[in-house]
C-alpha cells in the first residue's frame, strides 16, 4: 500500500505574543484513535527538554467537526476513534520564546524553530513522507521576510517553495523533518561552494560581518573536512543559521545545517587583521558543528539507531562523538590554513587547562560522563567541577592521545584520521551504529597495536593522560605553570558587583578544609574587607601556608573561620615546539607558520 504523506503547516500566529500555529493533517489515522507526541528532547543536546510544555492550546477536527483529544502523558495525546478514510487534523499553538539553538523563538524581527519544538509525531507513521507548508506572518511590517533552511522544496507540487521563499517543503520522514531547523525574517544571506556543494550563511540580528571574509574562511574549513572523509559530501546543500546577539555562544548540529548563536563581536569585520581570539572561537564552533555532519549525524552510537524521542538515550560513547569532534574542530582550522601552528598549540593548551583544573576528572571516567550526561553534565551545580569531567574537553584529549599513540607506534603510517575514515565507510555510509568496543577494534586492526590498556585507562579510568610523554617524540614540550603567584584559596570565585562569592569550593582545597562551601559570600580576610577587585592584591601579600581569618555570609548567617592558604596552583598549560625538523610532527600538524596570524 502506498504510504500517505503527513501534511504539516506552520505560521507565525502572533509574533508579538511569540506564538506559532502548527497543524498536522493525517489522511489515514489509526481507526482506534490516533496518537500524537512531541519529542521530549532534541538530538545533539542530551537533556530532557519537555518541549510539550510550550503548547498553550491544542485541538483536533475531522470533516469540519471537532474531535475529542485526550492527553495520555506529558507529551502524548490520543484522538477519538474515527470512521475509516476520514482525515484528522490536529492544530496546536506553541509559545516560542527560547532564544537558543535548541528550541523555537518568534518576535516581530524574526522566527526560528527546530522541528522537535513544533511538529507532532504521528505515532505509528514515523516513516511516512512529510510535507510542511511554511507560511509568513500576516499584517504589516513583515515585508522582505524570507526563509533559510536545508529542507528541500516540495518540487512538482502546488505551492512548492521557491528559493528562500515561503511555501511547501518536503522531508522523507519525520526524522528528516525535525533535522532541518528553519529561520525566517530579514536575515543577511551569503553563499559559497565547497567541493561543488552549495553552502549558505544566514545571519539574523544586527551585525557588521565581513561576509566575504567569513565565507572565504568557512570554504577552506568545509573543503578540508569534505576531503578528509572523502568526496562526495553526504549533503546536497548546507546552511549555517547564525543568530547574532550581544552576548551568546552555542551550536547544534543537523544533517545538512547547523544552528549557531554567537556574540556579534565574534564575527569578522571589514579591515580586520589576522584571526583574533573571538573570531577564532566562532570559526572553531562552525568547524565543530560541521564535523558533526559525519561524526554523530551519520556515524552514530548504536543507542541512537534509531533515536527514542520520548526518553533518555543512554550511551557511554559521547566522548567519541563530542570529544573527537572537539579535537578535529580546531585541527581543521590549522589543516585548512586558517590559523598557524602556534595558534593551534595555544588552543590545545587551553583545552588541557579546561580538563586539568577540574578535580572531577579524578572522580568520573569518560564512559561514566557520557552515560550520565542527561543527569549531570547538563545540570551543573556548585559541585560539578568536583564530580564531573567534560566528555567534550577530556574526549578531545583522548583523541589527541590516541592520535599521538597511533602515529608514534606506526612511525607515522597510521593515525586517528584513518580510524575516522574507516568509521565513516563502515558505519556512517551504512547506517550501522557503533558499539563500545568498535573504535578500539578498528584502531587495533589498522595499526597492529595492542590498545586494551590505553582505552581502559583513558576511557574507563580516571588517571591523567601521559601527554608529556606522548608529545615528546613529536618535538613538543608540555609545561604546567602557575598563572598567579599568589597562594590559593582552593576555590573558584565569582564577582557580582562588590560581592565576592565562592562559586565552587574544590575538593581537598584550603576553603573546604576551613569549612567554607559553594555559595558562601566572602566579606573579609584578616579583618579587611575583600571584594572581587581586591582579592588578588590581598592574597599576593601572603605566602602558602599562612593562616588567614575569614569572615563570610552563608545565607544570612555570619561565619568566621581560619583558612590555611594553599601553594599557587599549577593551572596553566603550554605546548611548545622545539622548532627542529620533526617528521612525526610535520605529518601530524603540517609545516609550521602556515595560516593567518
Amino acid at each position: 500500500m502506498k504510504t500517505t504523506p503527513i501534511d504539516y503547516a506552520i505560521r507565525p500566529l502572533d509574533p508579538a505574543a511569540h506564538l506559532f500555529e502548527v497543524s498536522c493533517r493525517v489522511d489515514r489515522p489509526d481507526p482506534a484513535g490516533q496518537r500524537f507526541a512531541l519529542p521530549a528532547w532534541i538530538p545533539g543536546s542530551y537533556l530532557i527538554r519537555d518541549f510539550a510544555r510550550h503548547i498553550v492550546a491544542i485541538k483536533a477536527e475531522a470533516g469540519g467537526q471537532p474531535v475529542a483529544l485526550a492527553k495520555i502523558d506529558k507529551h502524548t495525546w490520543q484522538a477519538a476513534a474515527l470512521p475509516a478514510k476520514q482525515a484528522l487534523t490536529v492544530t496546536c499553538t506553541v509559545y516560542a520564546w527560547d532564544l537558543s539553538v535548541r528550541g523555537a523563538h518568534l518576535d516581530r524581527t524574526h522566527g526560528f524553530f527546530n522541528g522537535t519544538s513544533v511538529f507532532l509525531r504521528v505515532l505509528g507513521q514515523e516513516e511516512a513522507p512529510c510535507r510542511v507548508d511554511i507560511r509568513p506572518p500576516h499584517g504589516q511590517g513583515y515585508a522582505g521576510w524570507r526563509v533559510a533552511t536545508a529542507l528541500e522544496p516540495a518540487r512538482g507540487e502546488k505551492g512548492a517553495a521557491q528559493a528562500h521563499g515561503f511555501g511547501r517543503y518536503a522531508a522523507a520522514d519525520y526524522d528528516e523533518l525535525i533535522d532541518h531547523p528553519v529561520e525566517m525574517g530579514t536575515f543577511t544571506l551569503a553563499s559559497f561552494k565547497a567541493c561543488g556543494v552549495p553552502h549558505e550563511v544566514a545571519i539574523s540580528g544586527r551585525h557588521d560581518c565581513d561576509l566575504k571574509r567569513l565565507c572565504a574562511d568557512l570554504k577552506k574549513i568545509c573543503e578540508w573536512q569534505i576531503r578528509f572523509f572523502g568526496e562526495p559530501a553526504p549533503m546536497k546543500k548546507y546552511v549555517f543559521l547564525v543568530t547574532a546577539v550581544g552576548d551568546g555562544y552555542g551550536g547544534l548540529e543537523h544533517r545538512a545545517s547547523t544552528a549557531l548563536l554567537c556574540a556579534r563581536d565574534d564575527l569578522p569585520y571589514a579591515g580586520m587583521d589576522g584571526v583574533p581570539e573571538r573570531y577564532r572561537t566562532f570559526l572553531g564552533l562552525c568547524s565543530h558543528e560541521y564535523f558533526h555532519t559525519w561524526n554523530v549525524k551519520r556515524i552514530k552510537p548504536a543507542a541512537f539507531v534509531p533515536y527514542d524521542l520520548d526518553r533518555e538515550n543512554h550511551t557511554t560513547l559521547l566522548w567519541a562523538f563530542e570529544g573527537f569532534t572537539s579535537y578535529y574542530d580546531d585541527l581543521a582550522l590549522l589543516k585548512s590554513g586558517v590559523i598557524a601552528q602556534p595558534d593551534w598549540l595555544e588552543l590545545a593548551a587551553k583545552n588541557l587547562d579546561a580538563v586539568l583544573r577540574g578535580p572531577g576528572r579524578l572522580t568520573q571516567s569518560l564512559a561514566e560522563s557520557s552515560f550520565d550526561a542527561w543527569s549531570k553534565y547538563y545540570r551543573p551545580d556548585e559541585n560539578t567541577p568536583n564530580a564531573v569531567v567534560s566528555y567534550y574537553a577530556k574526549g578531545a584529549l583522548v583523541a589527541l592521545a590516541l592520535d599521538l599513540t597511533l602515529r608514534a607506534g606506526t612511525k607515522g603510517k597510521v593515525s586517528l584520521d584513518d580510524v575516522m575514515r574507516a568509521l565513516w565507510r563502515r558505519h556512517g555510509q551504512t547506517g550501522a551504529g557503533i558499539g563500545d568496543g568498535t573504535i578500539r577494534a578498528i584502531a587495533e586492526e589498522l595499526s597492529g597495536l595492542k590498545l586494551k590498556r590505553f582505552f581502559a585507562d583513558a576511557v574507563h579510568g580516571t588517571a591523567d593522560l601521559p601527554l608529556a610523554k606522548l608529545l615528546k617524540p613529536f618535538g613538543i614540550a608540555f609545561v604546567r605553570e602557575a598563572a598567579n603567584a599568589s597562594p590559593a584559596l582552593g576555590a573558584k570565585t565569582a564577582g557580582d558587583g562588590g560581592e565576592l562569592k565562592l562559586a565552587t569550593v574544590y575538593r581537598g582545597g584550603a576553603a573546604e578544609r576551613a569549612g567554607l562551601a559553594g555559595g558562601d559570600v566572602l566579606l573579609a580576610l584578616d579583618g579587611l574587607r575583600v571584594t572581587p577587585a581586591t582579592l588578588d592584591r590581598q592574597l599576593l601579600r601572603k605566602r602558602a601556608g599562612d593562616t588567614v581569618v575569614v569572615h563570610a555570609f552563608r545565607r544570612d548567617e555570619l561565619l568566621c573561620c581560619e583558612l590555611r592558604l594553599d601553594p599557587p596552583a599549577l593551572d596553566t598549560s603550554k605546548l611548545v615546539s622545539n622548532g627542529e625538523r620533526n617528521a612525526l610532527r610535520a605529518g601530524w600538524l603540517g609545516s609550521e607558520g602556515k595560516g593567518r596570524r
